[in-house]
């Protein structure tokens, strides 16, 4: 595809501010005059993402076709048509799409933007459509009531949950359920009647909830993640915590930061090898060295799955009486991480990683991590343009 002009990047940022996902494909003058395209990497990805189709799985040849409802945007009008995706007999078998009546809102090389609504594609002209007109134009129209109606439902379930949280904050403090770090979260999730479990999956139909204490600057959690332990030289937290534990009371334990910036005190750092797309913990003992690894890819998967869409909450505590009390008093609402930029900040050290092993006095070995850390100015770079809403 050929570089994007400002304006056509623009118009992708304001689409994405309201909620659309698209993917993009340049019809080539071939292309337009056959009535052909190829399905490139980029759109079969996002078909396969969004679960509306998987080239991998469709057989070959004419009889295999699949036909999609298609309406195609001229601004104040549409189109009724259909797309076509299939994998002809020849050339093996490599991916095309069309969309019918295509011809008459593009030209070779215009930059042609496609999305998913209510059982059906949406396509139009980027190059040439005016988005911003259309989005905030008096006059209704056909682009308008579909980035609205895609707004509604991307955000429904976030406003339930919002004002679910408004009503436990206007009640005032409410006391912690434990005494420790981890009570601001578990106190809400409890207020919620969301129950507190190990699963990796976000908390409320969707939505992680990651709450904090507005008087500290401590390190937000992204996700907990276990090294690759068949590409790693450890092949268990064991052997990590015998290597590099100390003794603390009853128990023998590894409790630590790593950083990409500078070794902690047991002489570990974290590195990124972009060449084979790892992440790799190293120890400064000679006989040890590089000792467990993350694929990035998994790394990248975990974050987009524990915050596609994620409330970041933050509460006022106090003490009464010797007893925690909680005013949850802010929400920044989150979406879609930007995977790239993960890497960035771990090389940056604003995201870190900290072990939570520990043996104890019957010999088990328990291990909460490890745990993958963002510093509070980390936010706003890992993540798109937030919305921050006032509970109180």
């Amino acid at each position: 595809m050929r570089k994007l002009t400002n304006e056509e990047q623009n118009k992708i940022k304001l689409l994405t501010k309201n909620q659309v996902s698209l993917t993009l494909i340049e019809p080539t003058e071939t292309g337009l005059k056959k009535s052909i395209m190829d399905a490139t990497g980029s759109v079969r990805n996002f078909l396969k993402s969004e679960n509306i189709h998987d080239y991998d799985l469709q057989n070959q040849g004419p009889d295999n076709k699949i036909l999609i409802p298609t309406i195609i945007h001229t601004g104040f009008k549409t189109i009724k048509s259909q797309a076509s995706l299939y994998r002809p007999l020849t050339k093996n078998g490599d991916p095309r799409i069309w969309f019918y009546s295509l011809t008459k809102i593009a030209d070779p090389n215009d930059i042609v933007a496609i999305t998913y609504f209510d059982d059906a594609f949406h396509v139009f002209n980027l190059t040439k459509l005016d988005i911003e007109g259309l989005i905030n134009s008096s006059i209704h129209n056909p682009l308008q009531e579909l980035i609205n109606e895609i707004n509604t439902i991307e955000n429904e379930v976030a406003f339930e949950l919002l004002a679910m949280v408004r009503k436990i904050a206007s009640a005032g403090p409410i006391p912690s359920l434990v005494d420790a770090d981890t009570s601001v979260g578990r106190t809400l999730e409890t207020a919620l009647g969301i129950d507190i479990n190990s699963s990796k999956q976000p908390d409320y139909k969707g939505i992680e909830l990651k709450s904090f204490r507005n008087s500290r600057t401590n390190r937000k959690n992204l996700f907990a993640q276990v090294p690759d332990w068949k590409l790693s030289k450890f092949k268990s937290s064991a052997e990590i915590l015998n290597s590099f534990g100390y003794e603390r009371e009853e128990d023998f334990k590894l409790y630590c930061t790593v950083s990409a910036i500078t070794r902690n005190s047991q002489g570990l750092n974290l590195r990124i090898d972009n060449d084979i797309k790892q992440l790799i913990e190293n120890s400064d003992k000679p006989e040890v060295g590089d000792f467990v690894v993350w694929t990035l890819d998994k790394l990248h998967n975990r974050l987009k799955e524990k915050h596609k869409e994620t409330f970041w909450v933050e509460a006022e505590s106090t003490r009464v009486n010797d007893r925690e009390y909680f005013q949850y008093k802010l929400v920044e609402h989150t979406k879609k991480p930007i995977t790239s930029q993960f890497d960035l900040l771990i090389d940056q050290g604003i995201i870190t990683l900290d072990h939570l092993i520990k043996r104890n006095s019957k010999g088990k070995v328990v291990e909460k991590g490890p745990l993958f850390k963002i510093k509070p100015k980390g936010i706003e770079l890992l993540f798109p343009p937030s919305e921050s809403y006032s509970l109180i």
